[in-house]
């Protein structure tokens, strides 16, 4: 059922909002830590490497998806906190018509692509078969990405993050079911490890318009609702292309580090491949904190009720930043430990004491990482598209000078170093957008 978060205490609409989040995305990262453990383990570790120097074209393609979808569903949220029925369903209306061109439009793109991206990238030519196969299944399973990532933001945004928590969790426990089956019994290698995702996916797909047709059928859209306007487009697509084009940026940033990883061999490269599996586990409490404040701010900016913001902006920096901080502590202890999972052999030691420094770098920084995604998801939902894409640029040029200037100095430790650098370098421009966005809260509330 969908949930009104601008009435109650904000900070436990937000800790309530956030804890089936943080349990699907820690659920979600499970089934990346487990194609990695099949991979590494069964494929071996050039197989580990070929999936790992894909990840950043991965991120490019999925972040894009992911992004866009969640800014078309943040103006349904606005609208819904507003009390507009009639606007939530003209906007779902717009949303799937946008989804249908979107994904058909970046589908033939990433196909057309994605081999210069991995030429250009320099991927080693005993992984290149392999990554190329990897990520081209992916790219082309692109429409049901786009659908599912649409229905569940859709769930999300008004309110009810434990049924979009349920539809993911049934996407991930069907890809853990199936990614043995295709790799270990069926033998298709990389390619079955990819194409466990969007076969879970389809399923969850039927299962959220299911959802919907019962519970959410307020928002299902009929007869004049599907006359859309350009208005009505570039009043979506002006929230939902920048947020995509924000994850591609930063994308970018993971793909020139990946290029300078490359150089390294594949040692470093299965390194900071399973290393990042580790991480992407630790920092869903905070990316949970993030989506959580999206969805706060875009339906308390639509009921008109702007220092409730704020506050929940303050709440959510208390409860994430103490996630952040424990998180960090038990990377740095436990580091080592952690990435023993993902190897066995020869290249194992040398794999795990890499993967232990950069896990111990990242670790101490994570609370910026977490003021990050609260300021960002927060501007984000109030519908502010420039300023997060500023922050995005900022995040590209700090991992690029990490890739072209740590990198050649220090090597591997140079490449561990570029992530803090880039979190705070997108922090700068997110901080003072807030600052000044709270002083125009207090100037509108003076004036009323």
């Amino acid at each position: 059922m969908a949930k009104n978060l601008t009435e109650g205490e904000p900070s436990s609409l937000i800790w309530n909002f956030t804890l089936p989040l943080i349990a699907g995305n820690i659920f979600q990262q499970l089934y990346a830590f487990v194609d990695t453990l099949i991979v590494g383990r069964w494929l071996g570790v050039h197989a580990l490497a070929a999936v790992g120097c894909t990840g950043c074209l991965m991120f490019l393609l999925v972040g894009f998806v992911l992004g866009t979808t969640n800014g078309l569903a943040l103006i349904m949220g606005q609208r819904f906190g507003a009390g507009d029925e009639k606007g939530v369903r003209r906007s779902a209306a717009t949303c799937l018509v946008s989804s249908l061109i979107f994904a058909a439009v970046l589908t033939t793109i990433s196909l057309l692509f994605i081999p210069a991206g991995l030429f250009l990238m320099e991927t080693p030519p005993e992984i290149y078969a392999d990554a190329k196969t990897f990520i081209m299944v992916i790219a082309a399973a692109t429409p049901v990405s786009v659908f599912f990532g649409l229905l569940v933001n859709v769930i999300r945004v008004l309110g009810d993050s434990r049924t979009a928590t349920i539809m993911l969790a049934l996407s991930l426990g069907l890809n853990i079911a199936f990614e043995p089956l295709f790799i270990l019994w069926l033998k298709w290698g990389v390619a079955g490890a990819a194409l466990a995702t969007p076969c879970g996916q389809i399923f969850s797909v039927l299962a959220c318009l299911l959802h919907i047709r019962k519970k959410l059928s307020f928002i299902i859209p009929h007869g004049e609702d599907w006359k859309i306007t350009a208005r009505d487009l570039y009043e979506h697509l002006r929230l939902g292309l920048p947020m995509g084009f924000q994850m591609t940026i930063v994308a970018l940033g993971t793909i020139v580090l990946q290029i300078a990883l490359n150089r390294l061999g594949p040692v470093p490269v299965a390194s900071y491949a399973a290393a990042t599996k580790v991480e992407s586990i630790a920092i869903m409490p905070m990316i949970s904190f993030g989506l959580a404040m999206a969805a706060f701010a875009a339906q308390n900016y639509g009921a008109g009720k702007l220092e409730r913001i704020n506050q929940g902006v303050r709440e959510a920096v208390k409860m994430s930043g103490g996630f952040s901080i424990l998180v960090g502590i038990l990377l740095y202890t436990c580091g080592g430990f952690f990435m023993e999972i993902f190897v066995e052999g020869e290249s194992a030691a040398q794999v795990v004491e890499y993967g232990r420094i950069f896990l111990t770098v990242n670790g101490c920084s994570y609370f910026i990482l977490s003021l990050l995604f609260i300021l960002r998801n927060t501007l984000q939902g109030l519908g502010q598209t420039v300023v997060p894409t500023i922050a995005g640029v900022m995040e590209l040029i700090m991992r690029s000078v990490a890739a072209f200037w740590l990198c050649d100095i220090y090597g591997y430790i140079g490449a561990c170093w570029a992530s803090p650098m880039a979190w705070l370098g997108s922090l700068l421009p997110l901080s003072i957008a807030y600052y000044y966005t709270c002083r125009t809260f207090v100037r509108q509330r003076e004036l009323l």
